[in-house]
């Protein structure tokens, strides 16, 4: 009987831990947000401009002089060791061909002009004066225009969606329904102030993006994130379900204890977990974990001393470029790693991603958006658990097929339960809308056409 009871007992305590994990265990409690805590200086808060002003990008004389002037004193490079490609980073090999572009052949002024193409506005939010897009499309009689808040993520900006916006805003005779899109800076990023004290994380950014869109006049609108955009879009699906009526995501993941108690059992028992075509995408874990650990270096570093290294991205703009440059490299597709130039031409032209590094530069940015990792896998943001409390709002993912990390339905439904769909891709990676605009568009237009079906109410405006 002794044995036996040896035997049972193990067993009993092994088959608790996923009973526990699935469904005994509470969701920790809603967190209470303060929706009007002051991010910028205090002098201002008894003074607050609530108007909304145009704004308008200027790459101005002196700051292009200086950029030139930076880029022809820069220092010789180490060589690169032969036949790296870009393992080891950005291939320094490929810094002066990059470098010789963005000083000389570069047009400031016409790519001033491309990136005004779309209106820009500012509007003071809670102290920071946050900026962004409102594209509104014309519409027939009969087509309802509902409102999509798009948000970027970090080394990105405002200028990964330009490319996608006109397939998102087009009029379709297939649709009762068009797109407006308003696409904001994240706080601290491109031409959105950041904060002046610690505690901006992905929450209190969800705050500042619910109130941006009450101050343009939406009671109810549509989400669309990746990367830092899927943790602040979900964040605000998350605290604001009436305001949020669908939330789209190409960056979708939950990393609470159960989801990763079953990214395990499906290390050993794969069919139970994830469809067989897409195992490869999750296991082995060892690879993924790998992979993870050599891909992450950066965020350990900005989650930790963002202002250190920062400082040298500041001053250099070779420094910045291949800092950036080398994750438009590997995030789209691991193997442009083993090529000598990264691969940097197989979804871009140099002035696309040039653009993307003004935005940083011009701004001197790079430090501001940096600290958003410091703010939100620091201890205080990290327990309130978000993981762990469901999204009770429609819910479509996007998973590319070079997306850093991927996780089955099985997995996402234990975060986002109302999960309607998840688009699987054989191609594109973690700049999806940069990369595959038409793709992305066409999905995420898919996914709100599901939503609105789903609610069957008009978008109160």
């Amino acid at each position: 009987m002794s044995r036996l009871l040896l035997i049972v007992l193990p067993l009993l305590v092994l088959a608790s831990i996923p009973l526990y994990l699935l469904v005994l265990k509470s969701p920790p409690p809603m967190p209470k947000l303060d929706l009007e805590e002051w991010w910028g200086p205090p002098e201002l808060k008894q003074k607050q401009d609530t108007s909304i002003k145009p704004f308008e990008i200027t790459f101005s004389e002196t700051m292009v002089k200086e950029l030139k002037e930076r880029i022809k004193k820069r220092r010789p490079f180490a060589p690169p060791l032969e036949g790296v490609g870009f393992k080891y980073g950005f291939n320094s090999k490929q810094l002066d061909s990059w470098l010789k572009y963005w000083a000389e052949e570069y047009p400031f002024a016409e790519r001033q002009k491309f990136l005004n193409q779309y209106p820009h506005f500012k509007t003071n939010i809670q102290g920071l004066n946050i900026h962004f897009m409102r594209i509104t499309p014309k519409v027939p009689k009969g087509v309802e225009i509902v409102p999509l808040l798009l948000l970027h993520g970090w080394p990105g900006s405002v200028r990964e969606f330009y490319e996608a916006i006109p397939h998102l805003t087009a009029v379709s005779k297939d649709r009762n329904f068009a797109l407006e899109i308003i696409a904001p800076s994240l706080p601290g990023y491109g031409f959105s102030d950041a904060a002046v004290r610690p505690g901006l994380a992905a929450a209190e950014v969800a705050v500042i993006f619910k109130n941006l869109m009450a101050r343009l006049g939406y009671k109810q609108y549509y989400v669309q994130g990746g990367d830092w955009g899927a943790l602040i879009g979900s964040a605000m699906a998350t605290f604001f379900p009436k305001e949020i009526i669908g939330f789209h995501s190409n960056m979708a993941l939950t990393l609470s204890p159960a989801a990763t108690f079953l990214e395990f059992v499906g290390a050993l028992f794969p069919s139970l977990i994830v469809e067989p075509e897409l195992a490869n995408r999750l296991y082995p874990l060892s690879e993924k974990y790998s992979t993870l650990l050599e891909e992450l270096g950066y965020m350990h570093i900005q989650a930790t001393k963002p202002d250190t290294v920062g400082i040298g991205l500041t001053d250099s703009p070779a420094g910045l470029l291949a800092y950036i440059l080398e994750k438009f490299s590997t995030w789209t597709n691991p193997d442009l790693r083993s090529k000598e130039d990264g691969g940097l031409s197989y979804r871009w032209t140099k002035d696309q991603l040039i653009d993307n590094l003004m935005l940083y530069w011009s701004t001197k940015s790079i430090v501001t958006s940096m600290r958003l990792y410091a703010e939100s896998f620091s201890s205080r943001h990290l327990n309130l658990k978000l993981d762990e409390i469901q999204v009770q709002v429609p819910t479509w993912v996007l998973q590319a097929k070079y997306e850093l990390a991927y996780q089955p339905p099985c997995i996402l439904k234990l975060k986002y339960p109302k999960l309607v769909n998840a688009s699987v891709i054989e191609d594109g990676g973690h700049f999806l809308a940069f990369e595959l605009p038409e793709i992305f568009a066409k999905d995420v237009l898919k996914a709100i056409g599901e939503f609105r079906k789903l609610k069957n109410v008009k978008t109160e405006l």
